[in-house]
């Protein structure tokens, strides 16, 4: 008799094609080609960091921040705290979280409207007004259901 404790079994054939249909979905695929691209802009955000913002912000400062450094005890072998490469992060890490948000934000308006336009059409009437008691009928209503009048050209309000 096999366990069954409410656990999947991870040895079988259930575990493998679960696991080829989650790498075959379209969202992990996404996915990965967001984590590589991702790459590609960390490295473009880096370089304008490095080459056009930190020396255009040395000028005025009079130091590249790559450069600043603290040596920590004497001696040849004394380790250094290079503290202008972490402000250099920060800054990659400030433009990237503003571009981002930026595109973020860009995308988000776009789909309001989208969602805005589906809103916006006016929705197709299922109902009619009977013209004689004024009550609500349906649309394929021939004869109304409450004061019984026929109708014939009654259109869709």
């Amino acid at each position: 008799m096999g366990r069954d404790n409410g656990k999947k079994d991870f040895r079988g054939k259930g575990f493998i094609a679960e696991f080829k249909k989650f790498i075959t979905r379209g969202n992990v695929l996404d996915m990965a080609v967001g984590v590589i691209v991702g790459g590609a802009f960390t490295s473009i955000v880096t370089s304008l960091n490095q080459d056009i913002l930190t020396p255009l912000l040395g000028i005025f400062g009079g130091t590249d921040f790559g450069y600043l450094t603290v040596t920590l005890g004497g001696g040849e072998n004394a380790p250094v705290l290079n503290y202008g490469n972490f402000i250099t992060a920060v800054i990659n890490f400030l433009i990237t979280a503003l571009v981002i948000f930026v595109l973020i934000k860009g995308i988000n308006a776009i789909g309001e409207r989208m969602r805005k336009k589906e809103e916006d059409k006016p929705a197709v009437p299922t109902t009619k007004k009977c013209p004689y008691c004024l009550s609500e009928i349906p649309l394929e209503a021939s004869r109304c259901a409450h004061c019984t009048s026929i109708l014939s050209d009654v259109k869709a309000e």
